[in-house]
């Protein structure tokens, strides 16, 4: 029987790593869809960063109450989990809590810690439900969310909530059953929490306590495998992206904007025409100012919409969603995700990408959007990892203006006298001072 079991953990664990690893090359791929950019520079600051924002949660503490209910889970689901390495083990070997002989009474005190880490993990994520459900934080019930992402919000806490509840069940019983003597259950210390509960099985036989107690067993890896093969179609995702995001994340001052190359060198070539190298027609026809599609981004633009939580702070510190505007800065990099899956999924069925008609501009983030912002940086500001929708905003909306002619007649003003009098506003160069006059 217990080879049986042996065999059957071992082929559910295989097939978990292998699915999961499957899945991660392809996302890898999508990501390389983007434009390559070096972000090789400042690699200490970068690992400063990484250890505040993804391990340390710095931002997230602008809001106390939800980033202590969020570390409680992120501390408690990833040390918990640490307790994998002795299930796996056991399961591979057959063998039951095979660290407990070695450990001794520093295996209670550990499974005792764990249990206090499953009861905070737990009693989070009733209250994350309270606030989305019951109180309906603004930010967590914005039209964006509606449907799939707040389901897979809900069914991702219901699945925390599960996998302790099976945690704290397996140990009562398991406890239960060490007091009765039962082969197989090693002796241990009392468990912090649990040991408190063995009352509620006192009139169990032992058959069925065993019964429970590997139901609970089963059921809570089995859950394990399948939360991590759930991550990639997930929003939790950022469990694993926000280090790489957090460590790629820019470093130069907000209020500093990009400039384009290729804008530079057409007013060079401009200017000096003997500079401009000899354009072949490949480079011609796919030569594009800003983004029109995920393959005009670059590979961290790309990232980041993996990355991106939908936690909405983003979106609750714009202001021109304040006003009523359609800009919501977490909807432009949901919409960059789905479209990047949605090329991924035609390159997998057709090997290479195939033409669909659409595009990430126009099909799925809009010029109306786009035209809200005001390029305030506050969305990036506000990011807990990193993200920064501004800087896919601006790509896109650079290639309305340059490509398609699609400004408003207000910025074509300010484009024309920027052109013709090196100023936003209609003075000649030679009148710029006059107002000196009326002052003296």
């Amino acid at each position: 029987m217990h080879l049986i079991q042996q065999v059957l953990f071992i082929i559910c664990a295989v097939a978990a790593i292998v699915i999961f690893a499957r899945k991660v090359v392809q996302m890898r791929r999508n990501v390389n869809l983007g434009r390559d950019e070096d972000i090789s520079d400042n690699k200490s600051e970068r690992w400063k960063n990484m250890i505040l924002l993804a391990l340390g949660q710095k931002k997230m503490f602008k809001k106390p109450i939800p980033a202590l209910l969020h570390l409680c889970v992120y501390v408690g689901f990833v040390i918990i989990n640490i307790e994998i390495l002795e299930i796996i083990l056991d399961g591979i070997s057959g063998k039951h809590r095979m660290f407990a002989p070695y450990l001794r009474d520093l295996y209670s005190y550990l499974i005792g810690f764990f249990e206090i880490l499953a009861a905070l993990v737990l009693i989070s994520c009733v209250i994350f439900l309270i606030r989305r459900n019951i109180l309906k934080v603004r930010r967590l019930n914005m039209k964006e969310l509606i449907g799939w992402p707040k389901e897979d919000a809900n069914i991702i806490l219901c699945i925390e909530i599960v996998l302790m509840t099976l945690f704290l069940t397996m140990n009562t019983v398991d406890q239960t059953l060490q007091i009765r003597g039962s082969e197989h259950y090693i002796v241990t210390a009392p468990f912090w929490i649990t040991n408190h509960f063995t009352g509620l099985f006192a009139g169990f036989s032992d058959g069925t306590l065993i019964g429970i107690e590997r139901s609970c067993w089963w059921l809570h890896i089995i859950g394990i495998f399948a939360f991590l093969n759930y991550l990639p179609y997930s929003k939790h995702l950022h469990i694993l992206l926000a280090f790489p995001n957090a460590y790629y994340g820019k470093l130069i001052p907000k209020g500093e904007m990009k400039n384009m190359p290729e804008i530079q060198n057409e007013v060079l070539y401009m200017m000096e025409p003997d500079k401009a190298p000899a354009a072949t027609e490949d480079e011609a026809e796919h030569k594009r100012f800003g983004a029109k599609d995920i393959t005009d981004l670059s590979w961290k633009n790309l990232l980041d919409a993996y990355s991106c939580t939908e936690c909405g702070r983003c979106t609750a510190v714009c202001p021109a969603n304040m006003t009523g505007k359609k800009l919501s800065p977490r909807k432009i990099m949901m919409d960059t995700r789905d479209r990047m899956e949605e090329v991924g999924k035609n390159i997998d069925k057709n090997k290479t990408f195939v033409d669909d008609g659409k595009s990430l501009l126009n099909d799925y983030i809009t010029t109306e959007e786009l035209r809200a912002c005001t390029t305030c940086q506050a969305c990036v500001e506000a990011c807990p990892v990193s993200i920064d929708p501004l800087s896919i905003i601006m790509q896109l909306r650079r290639n309305l203006v340059m490509e398609d002619s699609n400004a408003p007649q207000e910025w074509n003003l300010m484009f024309g006298n920027i052109e013709n009098n090196m100023a936003p506003w209609k003075f000649s160069p030679d009148d710029r001072d006059a107002w000196v006059a009326d002052v003296q």
